[in-house]
């Protein structure tokens, strides 16, 4: 009793088309892909965007190593 059975979806689905008709609901869907598709090239993109700053991070990383590194030349002591 708390399952819809394919009948009751089949039902709902005739209710549905009679109340907005098939061209607004043609216009749904297609506005529905479109969004989709905008979203996904969206995603494509920022990471391709992602890519170069992650190596502009690493080569920060390692100029700030370098920049913190001491170049530190040992003398020996002469003991006279």
């Amino acid at each position: 009793m708390g399952s819809l059975s394919i009948w009751h979806w089949l039902i709902v689905l005739v209710i549905v088309m009679m109340v907005f008709g098939t061209k607004k609901l043609k216009n749904i869907g297609s506005d529905l892909g479109s969004a989709v598709k905008g979203f996904k090239d969206g995603m494509r993109d920022s990471a391709a965007d992602d890519k170069p700053a992650e190596a502009d991070k690493q080569l920060a990383t390692q100029d700030s190593a370098k920049k913190e590194a001491i170049d530190v030349q040992a003398k020996e002591k002469s003991s006279t």
